[in-house]
């Protein structure tokens, strides 16, 4: 098998320096370039066969989504490879939207950062552990908001939606033809349902859901 050709790019040289040392050292990999500045990714690509890009994820010009992004339609074939100190759910699953084949934190070590590269380059995803458990975590989270949703009753959603369009008690009320006395009955039933204790749960929970204007 021929060896997977890796194109480090960081903003930092210590980084870029101390991974080609790490990877120079690893058989089945060549280390065909580092990039210290994203911007220059597209014109190395250019002269130069890359399998995978190991790239970090906050870089000034292009970030490492910015550069999976700009790959996903440039060049199809090269995997990239995310690592990073940023281990939120949000930010995860928008590298994983935007096409990266792998995402690993910066305190993952030597042999499973090994391990991945060579994942990718057999056409495999990889992420660490700690990286599943969060996308795991913020699915579960996802799902249970979604189940909350299909509890509500067709008029429970409507007095939501002019909730977080800021309507008053009493313009819902007009709104829907119904007392203000049945408007407050439906709003506690809301945070019963949806676990908030103010206004502002129930709103942030309807704009979740594209129940806000």
């Amino acid at each position: 098998m021929d060896n997977t050709r890796l194109l480090l790019v960081d903003d930092h040289q210590l980084i870029l320096d101390s991974l080609k040392i790490l990877f120079t050292s690893v058989p089945g990999v060549e280390v065909v370039g580092t990039v210290n500045d994203s911007r220059r990714v597209p014109d190395v690509l250019a002269t130069t066969q890359v399998d995978v890009l190991l790239c970090d994820l906050h870089m000034p010009h292009l970030s490492g989504i910015d550069l999976t992004l700009l790959l996903r339609n440039t060049h199809p074939a090269v995997k990239v490879l995310l690592l990073t100190m940023t281990e939120d759910a949000r930010t995860i699953r928008e590298a994983v939207r935007a096409g990266a084949a792998g995402y690993m934190l910066k305190r993952t070590g030597r042999n499973e950062l090994e391990k991945a590269i060579l994942t990718l380059q057999s056409g495999q995803r990889y992420f660490c552990n700690d990286v599943l458990e969060q996308l795991a975590l913020a699915e579960e989270i996802e799902t249970t908001d979604h189940d909350l949703l299909t509890t509500l009753t067709d008029r429970e959603v409507d007095v939501l939606r002019l909730i977080a369009d800021e309507n008053p008690t009493h313009q819902i009320a007009q709104k829907l033809f119904i007392s203000i006395p049945t408007v407050e009955t439906h709003r506690r039933h809301l945070m019963q349902k949806l676990g908030v204790k103010s206004v502002v749960g129930m709103v942030k929970f309807a704009m979740k859901y594209g129940l806000a204007s």
